[in-house]
């Protein structure tokens, strides 16, 4: 009932596990005055995070300032965090209260927290440890009594491992690491927030609801959503308002989603990468797939080695001597004699969609059409499967 209501409070819509997940800890860990580190990718909604710890905490009668670090010049970022005095600077013309003298007793957010330069960094740092800071321009040392919560959408692990940011002050920092899911990621949220946004424009513009149909709806579904719930706003406004016909069919929606229908090979990854470092769950496929290219031309090559040397086993008991079960990757209980013999070992020139589509058929087919179970075996999401699904024009 908590959750619902926080969620009624501050116009979080949707179900999903993850983000319940998230506001479940921000609740919990709002009535102490620990850090908070909030990750997550840009437009997923992170801000909503310190908003909820602010109003759940005994300081929610004091001041909550919400800080983009990234939209502030490095030039004048202590300034405006600390204060400065009169003459410090250029334009210094009085002197100024920072955001961490003006939230005391209260909560301050910084959003884009990796951004800060290095110097800045040092004094935020003393802020966390000791609730000290000086203006700028001062050498009187103040106090604050300050929650800090901070979000960014870098990688701080690696930040750190490049001496973009203090590893003192990573760990100041996320005492507590709440993470908020993509909208990738989202499910049936993505068409909740939809709705939700498509009733908001309306209302605005004074028009009636845009509303989808099924082709539509899938595309929502599985389109990756870079920009995230963001993004989603963008494009629902931008329908609102430019489609006359309120009835959204998969090709007018199309138009808002200029690269869904998207290179399907994945780029090749550097020679410096890690081969289990995907970016997403279709390039995992595939590296399945080319593995599987490769291994079965090299026991081509091996059964035509054995074929012209007269070997003691037969090329097919000799492939089975040697051959990793291919049974997992075929999703299949064909015996490898019978593979073989039939012809359907595939060529050099592997065709990747002809494969991908027999290894979903046979997912299905191993678990009697039940597209959970299929999608697990496959190492991919419901929600991809479903894409590839009708794709393939595999759906029933």
């Amino acid at each position: 009932m908590e959750l619902q209501n926080i969620k009624q409070r501050f116009g979080i819509i949707g179900n999903d596990e993850q983000l319940n997940r998230a506001l479940d800890i921000a609740i919990q860990v709002a009535p102490t005055d620990i850090s908070v580190l909030v990750t997550g990718e840009s437009g997923a909604g992170k801000e909503f995070i310190p908003q909820v710890i602010h109003a759940m905490s005994a300081r929610k009668h004091g001041n909550y300032i919400a800080v983009n670090c990234g939209a502030i010049p490095e030039g004048t970022i202590d300034s405006e965090l600390f204060g400065h005095e009169k003459g410090s600077f250029t334009g210094a013309n009085d002197s100024r209260r920072g955001y961490f003298e003006v939230a005391d007793k209260g909560t301050i957010f910084l959003d884009e927290v990796a951004e800060l330069p290095l110097a800045t960094q040092v004094r935020l740092l003393r802020v966390l440890e000791s609730k000290e800071f000086i203006r700028v321009g001062s050498s009187k040392v103040q106090k604050t009594d300050v929650r800090v919560v901070a979000a960014t959408n870098v990688n701080m692990v690696e930040a750190v491992s490049k001496g973009r940011f203090r590893e003192d002050l990573y760990y100041r920092l996320n005492t507590v690491q709440i993470t908020m899911p993509p909208l990738r990621e989202r499910g049936n949220d993505i068409l909740l927030i939809f709705r939700k946004f498509a009733a908001d424009f309306a209302e605005r513009y004074h028009m009636p609801v845009i509303r989808l149909d099924s082709e539509a709806q899938n595309m929502l579904l599985t389109y990756r959503w870079p920009g995230n719930v963001r993004q989603l706003k963008n494009v629902t406004e931008q329908i609102s308002i430019i489609e006359q016909n309120r009835e959204i069919s998969g090709d007018i929606m199309s138009k808002y989603l200029p690269d869904y229908h998207d290179v399907k090979v994945p780029a090749l990854l550097s020679s410096t990468e890690n081969d289990t470092q995907f970016s997403s769950e279709r390039e995992i496929l595939y590296k399945v797939l080319f593995d599987m290219k490769n291994d079965i031309s090299e026991l081509k090559k091996e059964m035509r080695q054995l074929i012209g040397g007269n070997p003691v086993h037969s090329p097919v008991q000799h492939i089975n001597e040697h051959i990793v079960d291919e049974s997992h990757i075929l999703h299949d209980d064909t015996d490898v004699d019978t593979f073989i013999q039939q012809g359907e070992l595939i060529d050099d020139t592997l065709s990747l969609s002809a494969t991908e589509e027999d290894l979903i058929r046979k997912a299905l087919e191993k678990y009697s059409g039940k597209r959970k179970p299929a999608a697990k075996e496959l190492g991919i999401s419901e929600r991809t499967l479903y894409r590839k699904l009708k794709e393939y024009k595999l759906e029933k």
